[in-house]
């Protein structure tokens, strides 16, 4: 069996999909599995246990009739015997439709015309369960599974050489991540340092390290004036990311696309939401743990209310 799926999104909304493709394979393990995202997201399936090949197309761009009319060329070409259409988009209906693929699966709403097993969408769950939900056409009905990746091996030799380099490979540490998912601002220096001092009194042994980004230099710049013992780390792939997260005590991160990474290699994480619901975002488990703004600012999260999170207060 060949599939294709088309999944808009960012790497986040990628790796939220990691179950699915998984799910998918698990029950049908000779199935050739495609995607369809956007340039942006490509990257996240260097991790990817189940996908074949993937393909680009930027759905947000202002495409002409000629570029759907290549991909419609590309993907009939290729003979699916299925298609799944993760977003909900009448003109991606159409598209399918016109590329012949007699099993057209995805959400009941616009579009779902052209469908031939158009599924219920729920938008009140986890956000990975609402994509599980598109195997139901496929006769799998179970749970949706844990998220997980598959971390190549150059990758995990680079985050033990990092590790090495930083002086925390046998110590653990603590790892911060303060990056935008582009709806929320991050999180106020001036917070992360009275954060970081904290726990840096009550557990001196175990080092902070913070990843750094190419548009985020002033923040590391300030964090390091404060607290000049800090580790600055800069993987350079989602592969040796996951691996330095994977590597971890404890993940204190933004709503980002980093967060879905550190809950498919299962380490201890706290989030910080702002206008976003954790509830659509993190699995129910006791190793993910949500704080909500009461306000939708992330900057109204006072530092103690994450220490007391930290320290089960």
């Amino acid at each position: 069996m060949r599939v294709v799926a088309l999944v808009p999104g960012g790497i986040g909304e990628q790796i939220l999909f990691f179950a699915t493709l998984d799910d998918l394979k698990r029950y049908y393990p000779n199935a050739q599995i495609d995607v369809v995202v956007e340039p942006r997201s490509k990257a996240a399936y260097r991790v990817s246990k189940s996908v074949h090949e993937v393909l680009t197309f930027d759905y947000k761009d202002r495409n002409s009739l000629a570029d759907w009319g290549n991909l419609v060329g590309t993907i009939r070409d290729r003979e699916y015997d299925a298609a799944i259409a993760v977003g909900q988009s009448w003109l991606v209906g159409l598209l399918l439709w016109l590329t012949g693929i007699p099993s057209r699966i995805g959400y009941n709403g616009k579009g779902s015309v052209f469908l031939t097993n158009p599924v219920a969408f729920n938008s009140s769950q986890y956000q990975g369960a609402t994509y599980h939900d598109l195997l139901q056409p496929f006769g799998i009905n179970s749970p949706c599974p844990e998220l997980g990746l598959n971390v190549p091996k150059p990758d995990i030799e680079w985050a033990q050489r990092e590790q090495k380099r930083l002086g925390v490979h046998e110590t653990g540490y603590i790892l911060i991540n303060n990056t935008s998912n582009g709806v929320d601002t991050p999180y106020p220096v001036d917070n992360w340092q009275e954060i970081i001092q904290d726990c840096q009194q009550k557990q001196p042994d175990l080092p902070v390290l913070v990843i750094k980004w190419t548009d985020d230099e002033k923040f590391v710049r300030s964090l390091l004036e404060y607290s000049p013992d800090i580790k600055v780390t800069s993987p350079d792939d989602i592969g040796k990311l996951a691996a330095i997260i994977g590597g971890a005590s404890l993940m204190l991160s933004t709503d980002s696309d980093l967060l879905q990474l550190s809950v498919a290699v299962q380490t201890y994480t706290i989030a910080l939401f702002g206008v976003r619901d954790p509830a659509k975002l993190l699995p129910k488990s006791d190793k993910f743990l949500a704080i909500k703004s009461p306000t939708g600012k992330l900057a109204d999260i006072p530092p103690k209310t994450v220490l007391e999170k930290i320290w089960g207060g």
